[in-house]
């Protein structure tokens, strides 16, 4: 892994390994569910705060604001309190003039989502020194999270990353459901097969968990399948055709691992 890229630090800050007390600023939904997951592992939270607080008397501050506004909501920060960020694309170059961090939970958060859904997860993470490095695995350690170390050129494919795997999944599977729902399908009876293809995708891998028509061969059943695309939800077909092109060139690297 690179080296993490450095910033000047003020003389006079701190280097807390394992903090005790954290200030969380943004009340979204990473705001939320972090402070509650914080605070279940036994440390003293404030917050989550509204953009534009100055938390004082804390060892680390964590900001869950959207990436546009980190850089001004760390500039209200003082500088001798270590800063952390909670964004999976954003270096810490945003946090310049702070001992800075970043942890980013590799969990998609809903509305719902509570402290506990961290558990097993893993969590980006990066410092601009050793012992803000040291902090952010303390934080992810609490959180029940799997720390791992990404380098700030690497920040952008990994939260690219990400996002395939779970926001284009959603969209996938919406589609899905939309297109069942013409024919008396609904949502809850493609729940086990999506349940089921993910488990297979985490046991056997992208190669071996591949099933169905394309993976077959069989071209006739794919293009009945287009024409019905065609005639019930044509918006979603340029999505189809370039799924079932990605499809058989995986099963085609599948072929040669079977």
């Amino acid at each position: 892994m690179r080296e993490l890229d450095r910033h000047p630090q003020p003389p006079s800050a701190p280097t807390p390994v394992a903090p005790e007390r954290v200030a969380v600023i943004g009340g979204g939904r990473l705001g939320n569910a972090l402070a509650d997951g914080l605070r279940t592992a036994g440390l003293t939270v404030t917050g989550p705060e509204g953009r534009g607080a100055t938390p004082a008397d804390v060892d680390a501050v964590l900001l869950c604001v959207p990436d546009g506004e980190i850089a001004a909501a760390a500039s209200l920060i003082a500088p001798d309190v270590a800063l952390g960020h909670c964004s999976g694309a954003t270096g810490l170059e945003v946090l310049a003039g702070h001992e800075a961090f970043s942890l980013h939970p590799l969990m998609t958060v809903t509305p719902q989502s509570t402290g506990a859904a961290f558990a097993g997860a893993g969590a980006a993470v990066a410092g601009t020194s050793p012992e803000m490095l040291a902090l952010a695995r303390s934080l992810a350690v609490r959180l029940g999270m799997r720390p791992i170390e990404i380098a700030p050129g690497d920040r952008a494919a990994y939260h690219a990353a990400a996002s395939i795997a779970s926001n284009f999944l959603v969209t996938l599977e919406a589609a899905a459901e939309r297109l069942a729902a013409t024919v008396g399908v609904e949502r809850d009876d493609l729940v086990p097969l999506v349940r089921a293809t993910v488990e297979n995708w985490a046991r056997l891998g992208p190669e071996r968990a591949l099933t169905g028509p394309v993976a077959r061969g069989d071209e006739a059943t794919v293009a009945r399948q287009r024409q019905a695309l065609a005639e019930r939800a044509p918006d979603v077909l340029a999505l189809f055709d370039t799924l079932v092109d990605a499809t058989r060139a995986l099963a085609a690297s599948g072929a040669l691992v079977r």
